[in-house]
């Protein structure tokens, strides 16, 4: 049976959603000062890290659902999910540019030049800016709707390049069974969006005839 959330009920949904996401921020920041990590730097990174690709998988996640479950006003949370992605890709990288190179842009680059896994999830985030800038309506309005819809699908590159980061960043300790588990709840989610795709082109030719 569908769910049509009234207008009340949708922003109740919303705001419940925004609070559950700033949770693992909150979680990091507490531990942090509280000085209960012993390794505080290494689980900043990897929560950040962690967070970032759940909000993508979770941002992928809402078109299938929506046409499975024909729940259509979840579209209208797919934009708060794709900023949480952003919000906490952005903090992974001041992370990495903060503690780990103290603001020194010229020793960051080199690094990013220098290391593989960087260098991918560098590329990552930097694909994820145009994103969020362009997230607001009127963003969407100036562009079109055409344009903003091709722009917005490099989250199918982001979120593969996401999968390699943490991929080659775990080879070094031989343990990929996340980026794994990762890889295909990433693929599995690319894969629907190309049923879709390919069913409604057939839909299509049956109406042309």
């Amino acid at each position: 049976m569908a769910f049509h959330p009234t207008p009340r009920q949708l922003s109740l949904i919303k705001a419940v959603i925004f609070v559950l996401a700033l949770l693992p921020f909150a979680r990091m920041v507490w531990l942090t000062y509280s000085g209960q990590l012993v390794e505080p730097l290494e689980f900043i990174t990897r929560g950040t890290g962690d967070w970032t690709l759940y909000f993508l998988c979770i941002g992928l996640g809402v078109t299938p659902l929506r046409r499975f479950t024909q729940w259509h006003w979840l579209i209208k949370l797919r934009r708060m999910l794709g900023l949480f992605a952003f919000f906490y890709a952005s903090l992974h990288f001041t992370t990495f540019l903060w503690f780990d190179h103290f603001f020194d842009l010229a020793a960051m680059w080199k690094d990013v030049l220098r290391r593989p896994f960087i260098t991918v999830g560098f590329i990552a985030f930097v694909l994820l800016i145009p994103l969020a800038v362009t997230s607001t309506n009127g963003m969407v309005k100036r562009l079109g709707g055409k344009r903003w819809q091709w722009l917005h699908r490099l989250v199918y590159l982001i979120a593969p390049l996401g999968i390699l980061h943490y991929w080659w960043m775990k080879a070094g300790k031989n343990n990929f069974a996340q980026p794994i588990l990762f890889g295909c709840i990433v693929a599995l989610l690319l894969l629907i969006r190309v049923y879709f795709a390919w069913n409604r082109r057939v839909q299509n030719a049956k109406l042309v005839r």
